[in-house]
C-alpha cells in the first residue's frame, strides 16, 4: 500500500474493473484501473452500442483518461456512479444539448 495525498491509502493490490452501463439508450463499458504504473489511476470509457456513439466527454465514443489515484475512490469509489454523474453535468452543456436536439430531429424522418 501506498499513501496518495489526502486521499488515504490506496491498495496496490487493486485490479482492474470492468461494467457495462446504459446511458440514454447507448451501452458503454468503462474499465476502471485504481493504480496503473504504480502512480495514477486510469479509467477508459467507450460507448459499444450504438458502437462509437458519441458522448457529452468525447465526440468519438471512446476516452482513455488518466488521472490521480483515489479521485474516484474520495468520491464513494463507484466508478459507474462516477462515471453517470460525469455524462450527466457534461450532458447539461449548450454544446450537447444542441447535439441532442439534431440527433431526436433525425428521430423524424
Amino acid at each position: 500500500m501506498t499513501k496518495c495525498m489526502s486521499f488515504g491509502r490506496i491498495d496496490m493490490d487493486k485490479t482492474m474493473q470492468t461494467h457495462k452501463l446504459t446511458w440514454q439508450n447507448i451501452e458503454i463499458e468503462v474499465t476502471y484501473k485504481p493504480l496503473e504504473f504504480g502512480m495514477i489511476a486510469w479509467l477508459e470509457i467507450k460507448s459499444i452500442s450504438p458502437k462509437a456513439a458519441p458522448l457529452p466527454i468525447t465526440e468519438t465514443g471512446y476516452l482513455s483518461h488518466y488521472h490521480q489515484s483515489g479521485h474516484i475512490e474520495a468520491q464513494g469509489g463507484d466508478a459507474i456512479a462516477f462515471v453517470m454523474t460525469w455524462l450527466d453535468k457534461e450532458a447539461k452543456k449548450p454544446e450537447w444539448q444542441k447535439y441532442s436536439e439534431k440527433i431526436r430531429q433525425y428521430d423524424l424522418f
